[in-house]
């Protein structure tokens, strides 16, 4: 077991008003969990081929064409397995023989072996940085797929999605939206695949997988479907794309994550869709990144602000502060889920900057910071060993 923190109370002054930070499954808003409880009896435990789970599933979908400006003929897909999941449907539904990768941290490196281990597709090619910054999209001679990451959530670094000059025509531009949908802007023409799932920005639980395909897109899903290539029918994209345009999944989703998520997109609507929920991310993000970069204590891990993610932020501590005790001592005082990703192994902070997180409690946690750093300064305790 690991040591208790050191025992240090916030002042209730400094502490946010929510003090949920996690960069998935995200804070869900407590306004969208109390209609779930109100609608409860109507909704849950009903079936998702009859009428009132279809009416919602088309209002996340109509919802997700509204928030996103999607363009005509652009089609939202849903299905069960979230965006691991998603991958492997990419692999056999999308990619027809070779995919180009910009791999830039541990997720969308993870996509590049799902595609190198298909044995019905070519080996793909790589485009790699290190964490924290991100490499150029360059068309590849034969890559009928680009992928990339929209945000990567392991290292707080984000790309705007682009279509590569030269590249070979009808080739598709396939981005890992994840933690990036609902939260940070992009033109939907740039892209053919805009992929994620709904416990991010969309405030929702894990489980699902949402997919924004252009005609592009579709043509490829419904040409592979009608081929002789063999794919698991949970996979299946032509399947998916079928139930789909009937407002369900294949197999049962989760009806909970479905109707949270509707909560979500229907507010950020409310308020002005994308344009409004990016621009409230960009005020939580310059609360983080304005503190970290006029502090004595922190910096920001990227270094290159055109690359600093709007809803995901990493912050170095210095050497002589322990970013896990900083952590453990926060989420004694119900400050949570600030820790920084486990395979980076850096002496950082992460902590969300989703569009249901307050701007105001953003700035409130690096205030927190601020007072267990110099508590632990002052004390001699949680000094990294």
């Amino acid at each position: 077991m690991s040591a208790a923190p050191p025992e240090i109370t916030i002042p209730a002054d400094l502490l946010p008003g929510d003090g949920r930070f996690c960069c998935g499954p995200s804070k869900v808003r407590p306004e969208a969990v109390a209609t779930l409880a109100e609608q409860a009896g109507e909704y849950l435990g009903t079936s998702h081929r009859q009428p009132g789970v279809r009416f919602m599933v088309a209002r996340l979908r109509n919802g997700l064409a509204e928030m996103l400006a999607l363009p005509d003929g652009y089609e939202v897909l849903i299905g069960n397995g979230g965006t691991t999941g998603f991958w492997d449907a990419l692999s056999f539904g999308v990619i027809e023989e070779r995919s180009h990768h910009l791999v830039f941290g541990e997720f969308s490196g993870k996509f590049a072996e799902v595609t190198r281990s298909a044995p019905h597709l070519g080996e793909p090619s790589t485009a790699r940085a290190e964490p924290g910054s991100a490499p150029p999209l360059v068309a590849v001679d034969g890559a009928d797929a680009y992928c990339l990451t929209h945000n990567e959530t392991s290292t707080g670094v984000a790309v705007t999605p682009t279509r590569p000059e030269g590249a070979d025509p009808g080739a598709l531009v396939i981005v890992d939206a994840t933690s990036a949908a609902g939260g940070l802007r992009f033109d939907p023409v740039d892209t053919d695949v805009y992929y994620f799932a709904p416990q991010k920005c969309l405030a929702s639980d894990g489980g699902l997988w949402i997919a924004v395909c252009s005609p592009q897109a579709i043509d490829r899903i419904e040409r592979i479907a009608a081929s002789d290539r063999w794919r698991p029918a949970s996979l299946d994209l032509g399947i998916a794309l079928e139930n789909s345009r009937k407002d369900q999944t294949y197999n049962t989703p989760a009806l909970a994550t479905i109707f949270l998520a509707v909560q979500q997109i229907e507010w950020v609507n409310e308020y002005g869709g994308l344009t409004w929920a990016a621009a409230r991310c960009a005020e939580s993000a310059a609360h983080a990144y304005g503190w970290a970069e006029s502090s004595e204590h922190a910096t920001p891990y990227v270094s290159d602000p055109s690359l600093r993610s709007e809803v995901v932020a990493t912050i170095d501590l210095a050497d002589d502060v322990d970013a896990a005790t900083v952590s453990a001592v926060l989420r004694a005082n119900g400050v949570h889920d600030t820790e920084s990703y486990r395979k980076l192994g850096r002496n950082q902070l992460r902590f969300a900057l989703f569009p249901a997180i307050e701007p105001d409690d953003v700035l409130a946690l690096t205030r927190c910071v601020d007072h267990v750093v110099g508590e632990l300064r002052s004390g001699g305790v949680g000094a990294r060993p």
